[in-house]
């Protein structure tokens, strides 16, 4: 079996040298954090935020106030002035995590006008979507990059070494099932996520991270999807629908509720979210057991690829437990990799904190978390202590044929996604590092995996297998 050494190394920079670049900021949600704190505190010699670009006074606002503690005083803009923005703040990339359904109107225009884009996944939310980023960046100068942020995670580089090393050989198949927890998967039936042009549901959204993943590991191209599922838990007929009428909204009903959200006690989600409600309007703790919700919460999907593998694909959004497996069958053998991110939620545990805090840009939870943060593997440390037959960690075993099992150590590190927010942030502000592993990914990987989503969507429609070239993308 290869090194393993180059999985859990993190891409190296060379100096750059140069003045620091002007950027500005798509979308001042929540999102934003990560990116708003790392120019302020830990790339201030490579990062200016010169402006921010958003439909809500009051969010933009939030984002000042922080930059002002560092003495910085970015400008405002609403999205309609994305074009003057760009010029008279003499934007040199322009970063994007605005809802999803509006990416694609943003990664354009700043790739005409020349900008550097850096775009959270997805890239869009459809097929005529991606169809204009590919043409802007097939004629642009300009860079776009995507964050995909798991790809630098110790756990899923180990895996992608020991494919890499063809320790397993050729690889026949996969199967890949992704489980959230009725915390973190609840959190997307209670925002914009919940409707399908804003998010292009799971599939799009969510699932786009996992499919760049096999895609990456792989090295290969998915050409044929198949998709069933549905709303099966939430929405206001869904099977864990609790008995009764529903609480409204508000502290007090979160209180006793397990699937309410309590933005109150946290300063940086109040401030984005509940101050700024009356700005536009926009509710982030609606009732995930409401009427209206038209994305699944439950999908099976096979995946065909070019180079004649394919995947077996499960996304649960309501189980008792958070994590993920991955089985990958070579000709030589076989890998599993086991990742538990939160054994369990206690009964009667609402959501009252995030993933990132407006100080806590390395994802360390506050001192005193009362409630489950929302996703457990951009926050570490903030899951309960295991009890039970399941434990937090993450075990990557090898099997070759006619020999033992044997595990192959994962160094994780501190930060989000065991280390792997960290060096996503430096590919970003830093440019791309010298990477065996190829991390940081381009609009070509971020094609490729929205593409399986699309495809997932039109299947879901259909009945029908789905083939990506069907849709006008070739990834």
């Amino acid at each position: 079996m290869g090194s393993l050494s180059s999985a859990s190394a993190a891409p190296t920079h060379p100096p750059t040298g140069r003045a620091p670049r002007r950027y500005a900021v798509h979308g001042t949600g929540h999102r934003a954090a990560m990116y708003v704190n790392a120019m302020l505190d830990d790339f201030p010699d490579l990062a200016e935020p010169v402006a921010w670009c958003d439909p809500n006074e009051r969010r933009m606002a939030h984002y000042t106030a922080r930059a002002r503690r560092a003495g910085k005083a970015p400008a405002h803009y609403r999205p309609e002035q994305l074009e003057a923005m760009l010029r008279e703040q003499r934007v040199d990339v322009l970063i994007v995590c605005s809802p999803d359904h509006t990416h694609a109107d943003a990664v354009c225009t700043a790739l005409r006008a020349g900008v550097d884009v850096v775009c959270e996944k997805p890239l869009t939310t459809d097929a005529e979507g991606l169809r204009r980023i590919e043409e802007a960046a097939r004629t642009s100068d300009a860079r776009l990059t995507v964050t995909f942020n798991y790809r630098y995670s110790p756990r899923n580089a180990a895996l992608k070494q020991v494919v890499a090393d063809g320790t397993v050989g050729t690889v026949l198949s996969v199967h890949f099932e992704w489980l959230l927890d009725t915390v973190h998967g609840a959190d997307y039936f209670r925002r914009w996520h919940r409707e399908k042009d804003s998010s292009g549901g799971l599939a799009v959204h969510k699932a786009t991270h996992h499919f760049d993943l096999v895609n990456w590991w792989l090295d290969d191209v998915p050409e044929t999807v198949h998709a069933l599922g549905g709303l099966r838990f939430y929405g206001d007929r869904g099977a864990g629908r609790p008995p009764g009428p529903r609480p409204c909204l508000g502290r007090d009903a979160a209180a006793d509720d397990p699937y309410g959200f309590d933005m109150s006690g946290d300063d940086h989600l109040r401030g984005l979210y509940l101050e700024a409600e009356a700005a536009d309007g926009y509710l982030r703790d609606r009732d995930v057991f409401d009427e209206g919700i038209d994305i699944e919460d439950t999908l099976n999907v096979l995946v065909g690829y070019r180079g004649g593998a394919a995947m077996s694909y499960a996304l649960t959004a309501h189980s008792p437990w958070e994590g993920y497996r991955v089985s990958v069958n070579g000709s030589r053998g076989r890998a599993e990799l086991e990742v538990v991110e939160r054994a369990h939620v206690a009964s009667g545990t609402a959501s009252d904190v995030l993933a990132w805090h407006a100080d806590d840009p390395d994802g360390t939870p506050p001192a005193a978390v009362s409630r489950p943060a929302v996703d457990p593997s951009a926050t570490p440390g903030s899951a309960p202590a295991a009890t039970g037959a399941r434990a937090e960690g993450s075990r990557l075993v090898v099997q070759r044929h006619w020999d033992v099992a044997r595990e192959v150590p994962v160094v994780e590190h501190h930060g989000g996604h065991g280390g792997g927010d960290g060096l996503l942030l430096a590919d970003v502000f830093r440019g791309p590092g010298a990477d065996p592993l190829r991390r940081q990914a381009g609009y070509r990987d971020g094609l490729g995996s929205v593409a399986v989503g699309i495809a997932v969507n039109r299947s879901l429609r259909t009945g029908q297998p789905v083939r990506v070239t069907d849709l006008g993308l070739h990834p």
